[in-house]
C-alpha cells in the first residue's frame, strides 16, 4: 500500500517546551490535545509508539545548575518534571480511547510502573502506547540520551524528534532566515559540525547501534503520521547508506 508506514515500532522524543504552546512555561492543554492526536494517528496505522518526554517547560536541571543548584540536585528536579509531563501526555491520550503505560526509571509505584524493558515491550505488542519518564534515572544525562537509549533498548525501528522547526539547519532559522536545512546528515556531519539536533551522547549511541534519526516539525498537525508514510518535510540522520 503507498500510504502504508514505513515503521514498525518507533520512539517519539517530544522537548518540554513543545508542550507549553504560547505560554512561557508549564503545560498547555490545547497543545498537549493536539499532539495527542498526532500520536493517535499514528497508532491506527498500527505502528508501535513509545514517548519520551523532556521537562524544559517546569524546570531544567542545566539552569538550575548555572543558577547555583547543585547539579545532581538540579537533574533530578528536570527527571521529577518529565513525570508532570509524562502523566499531562497519557491523561490526553486516554482521552482519545488508547491504552497507555507511563513507565519511570526513578521508582514511584503510586503514580506509575517502574522501567522494565520486557514490560514496555510486551506493552506496545498489545498496541499500548508507553511512556517513558524521568529520563535515564541518572543525573548529567539528557533526556535526548535516555530517548536513545530506550529506542535502542526497545528494539525501535527509528527515532524521531519533534521540534520547534521543520528538520536540521546550520543555524536557527528562527533567528537566521538565511540557515540551510538538511534533507540528510550522517551521524558524524552533526557531530563534525556541532549542529543542535541532539546531544553528542545521544547521536553517539544512535550512531554505534544503527539507529535512524529523523527531525520533524512537532507543531505542524498531521506532520507525524506524514513521516511515518516516507512524506512531509523532515531531516533523516543515519549513516551516508541507510
Amino acid at each position: 500500500m503507498e500510504d502504508a508506514p514505513r515503521y514498525r515500532r518507533v520512539l517519539l522524543k517530544v522537548s518540554g517546551e513543545a508542550l507549553m504552546g504560547k505560554r512561557e512555561y508549564g503545560i498547555c492543554t490545547e497543545t498537549v490535545a493536539r499532539i495527542a492526536r498526532d500520536i493517535a494517528e499514528v497508532v491506527e496505522l498500527g505502528v508501535q509508539v513509545c514517548l519520551v518526554i523532556g521537562g524544559g517547560n517546569i524546570f531544567r536541571g542545566v539552569s538550575g545548575a548555572a543558577a547555583g543548584m547543585e547539579r545532581a540536585s538540579a537533574d533530578y528536579m528536570g527527571m521529577l518534571a518529565t513525570v508532570l509531563n509524562a502523566l499531562a501526555v497519557q491523561n490526553a491520550l486516554e482521552k482519545l480511547g488508547l491504552q497507555t503505560r507511563v513507565q519511570s526509571a526513578i521508582p514511584m509505584a503510586s503514580v506509575c510502573e517502574p522501567y522494565i524493558r520486557r514490560r514496555a515491550i510486551r506493552h506496545m505488542e498489545k498496541g499500548r502506547v508507553v511512556i517513558f519518564a524521568a529520563g535515564t534515572g541518572n543525573p548529567f544525562f539528557t533526556t535526548d540520551t535516555a530517548a536513545a537509549l530506550r529506542a535502542v533498548e526497545t528494539g525501535c525501528d527509528v527515532l524521531l524528534k519533534g521540534t520547534q522547526v521543520d528538520g536540521v539547519y546550520s543555524a536557527d532559522p528562527r533567528k537566521n532566515p538565511s540557515a540551510t536545512r538538511y534533507d540528510h546528515l550522517t551521524y558524524l556531519d552533526v557531530l563534525a559540525r556541532d549542529l543542535a539536533v541532539m546531544d553528542a551522547s545521544a547521536i553517539s549511541l544512535s550512531r554505534e547501534n544503527g539507529l535512524p534519526i529523523i527531525v520533524f516539525s512537532i507543531h505542524e498537525p498531521g506532520a507525524f503520521a506524514a513521516v511515518m508514510r516516507g512524506k512531509g518535510i523532515y531531516t533523516l540522520v543515519a549513516d551516508a547508506a541507510a
